[in-house]
């Protein structure tokens, strides 16, 4: 690629379970002019999520063949629009490319929050994954000080910042799950949590029960199928369920796991289990810096970020991901940058 030429990355054919590098295309074509009313922005941070096998499933967000849909931070480098001026940051989502022509409603400014707020914290714990943490932490599972939690998933993106932001909430016991001795190390070490387990070490509700024998109050849940079984089933009474994803399904959506088989116990509890999503609570970015950045700043929150250097490995990095090869946000980042 020379500075006049830009690369798009396109998905070509449907999954049949695990995705294959076989399914993507880089394609070269000339840098693009912005036209009257939008600005040309070089991508220089991008956000691989679990959402996107989903979408590879279907045309609501990925049409065969078209550029592929995603959260990036870029640079304007040319404008037709003098409310984005040459030098600025913007957030959007024309991603899985390397330069992207975008109009203003489509961008979000990056706020410049001074040091301690890098670059990387944008797309991750202040970007969409922070802000599905933060929802579902406060608006869904509504966390009080002093009740115990359960994080699904927790050393991905979402549980990594759950597990930080339900600290500062004042959380009680906050146990997660995770799918190595090695995450569970680092949730434990590092992140903050009291206790965890690898669920591939037996059924998911007795190492459950046995990390949060009197129960929990409130559960943040991205797997679904056995994890949110077991979730039920260590729920207390009037207890409250976020849930925010359904991994366990992803590669096999022609036959996903069943039901939870204890759902009536809910009744029983009084318990609430609410899904989300995230976009349609866009109004709670301005509280989620508020509440968030303070604490980066101070050191006493931090990004838990996996950076893979260079856009050529956007695909690797995505599939890296999806095994589970990360620890909090996976990002993928323009070769030499500082995020």
């Amino acid at each position: 690629m020379t500075n006049e030429t830009m690369i798009t990355v396109r998905q070509t054919a449907r999954p049949d379970g695990f995705p294959t590098p076989g399914l993507f295309s880089f394609t070269e074509s000339p840098l693009p002019a912005p036209e009257p009313g939008t600005a040309l922005v070089e991508n220089l941070l991008w956000s691989v999520d679990p959402y996107h096998r989903e979408a590879m499933d279907g045309d609501f967000l990925w049409t065969l063949g078209s550029p592929m849909e995603g959260r990036t931070l870029g640079r304007v480098l040319d404008s037709r629009d003098p409310a984005l001026r040459p030098g600025d940051l913007v957030l959007h989502r024309k991603g899985w490319r390397t330069h992207s022509v975008v109009a203003r409603a489509e961008v979000r400014p990056v706020p410049d929050f001074g040091p301690g707020v890098p670059l990387a914290a944008h797309l991750s714990i202040l970007g969409g994954t922070g802000l599905s943490a933060y929802v579902g932490l406060t608006r869904i599972a509504r966390l009080q000080p002093g009740e115990d939690l359960f994080v699904s998933a927790a050393a991905g993106g979402v549980g990594t910042a759950a597990g930080r932001f339900a600290r500062l909430l004042g959380a009680g016991r906050i146990v997660g799950s995770a799918g190595s001795a090695r995450k569970v190390a680092h949730l434990t070490g590092r992140i903050g949590f009291d206790a965890a387990f690898d669920y591939h070490d037996g059924p998911v509700a007795e190492l459950l029960t046995k990390a949060a024998p009197g129960g929990v109050d409130t559960v943040l849940d991205g797997v679904g199928g056995d994890h949110l079984e077991a979730a039920i089933g260590s729920l207390r009474d009037h207890g409250r369920i976020a849930w925010v994803g359904a991994v366990a399904q992803y590669h096999s959506l022609a036959t996903p796991p069943p039901a939870p088989r204890n759902l009536f116990d809910l009744v029983e509890k009084s318990g609430r289990l609410e899904g989300f999503l995230v976009r349609n609570h866009m109004d709670a970015q301005e509280e989620l810096y508020d509440f968030a950045v303070e604490h980066l700043r101070s050191g006493r929150l931090e990004p838990d970020v996996t950076v893979v250097e260079g856009f050529e490995h956007i695909v690797t990095a995505f599939l890296g991901m999806l095994r589970g090869e990360n620890t909090g946000k996976m990002l993928v980042a323009q070769e030499g940058l500082e995020s």
